[in-house]
């Protein structure tokens, strides 16, 4: 049996920009999107709240989110989430569509990169 390796298959990202582009080809659905948008969220209100009330929301923070996010990878867009190849990348490029869609430019975004 002929194995084939998908890793090879892939380009291999070098620049942030070009992960970028990646991650949104990889949020491609808007409810896999609106379920990110919801665990962000949850992130700013969780950190505010465990550094007033209890810092319990702090633990809550990352779990809700990336249970979120991950629900939101393999039940609606159907793929594995960026975050388990480019952790630092992938975080970094969630807060930058989380404000791109609280800013109204996320759609503009996609557009301009083709997605």
């Amino acid at each position: 049996m002929h194995h084939v390796d998908h890793q090879a298959e892939k380009p291999e990202i070098k620049t942030f920009d070009e992960f970028w582009v990646f991650y949104l080809s990889q949020h491609s659905k808007k409810s896999t999107r609106a379920w990110h948008f919801t665990g962000t969220s949850l992130v700013f209100i969780f950190l505010a709240l465990g550094a007033t009330i209890n810092a319990w929301f702090l633990l809550a923070a990352p779990i809700t989110a990336y249970g979120l996010a991950w629900y939101s990878h393999f039940f609606i867009e159907g793929n594995k989430p960026a975050t388990f190849g480019h952790p630092l990348w992938s975080l970094r490029a969630d807060f930058k569509m989380f404000f791109f869609t609280l800013t109204g430019r996320l759609e503009h975004e996609l557009k301009k990169r083709s997605l």
